[in-house]
This record gives structure tokens, C-alpha cells and sequence, in this order.
């Protein structure tokens, strides 16, 4: 089986395990993820969310760029204000 044909099949219990885990960098029962688990349990999780088809806003790491009323936070155009100084 391959990597991708693994998260295909992965059951969504599985996958909102893995995100808990992610965000509270421990296992279910309680051992602490080391930085490699981490890491391909983030991989599993968004590739898993791209092949799935997850709303935008439900996916892992989604900032919400809109203010209370609705209006957008910031430009979205690619240009920022903040500089980077080298």
C-alpha cells in the first residue's frame, strides 16, 4: 500500500485524532509526540484534507482574515506592510 492510497483510506476518527494530537502534542493516552511524529502526523493530516476535500475553514492552520463586521483584515493583493530589513 502506498502513502497515498494509505490516507485515502484513512477512517476520519483517525484523522481527528491525529489533529488533537497535533494540537495537544500528546497521544491519546497521554505520551508526549516527539518532533518526527509531529511532523508526519501534521503531513498525514493535510494531505488528508486535500484528497478529502475539507472546508478551507475547517482545515488545520486556518486563520480567519475577516473582521467582526465581515470586511477583510488586510490586503489580499500580495503586497504587505511590513517591511523586511536585511
Amino acid at each position: 500500500m502506498t502513502y497515498e492510497e494509505l490516507i485515502e483510506r484513512l477512517d476520519p476518527a483517525v484523522y481527528q485524532s491525529l489533529k488533537k494530537a497535533i494540537e495537544l502534542g500528546k497521544w491519546p493516552d497521554g505520551r508526549i509526540i516527539s518532533p518526527e511524529q509531529r511532523a508526519i502526523c501534521m503531513e498525514a493530516v493535510l494531505h488528508y484534507e486535500s484528497l478529502h476535500n475539507i472546508p478551507e475553514h475547517d482545515r488545520v492552520g486556518y486563520i480567519d482574515r475577516k473582521k467582526a463586521d465581515g470586511d477583510a483584515c488586510g490586503p489580499d493583493d500580495g503586497t504587505s506592510p511590513i517591511r523586511i530589513l536585511n
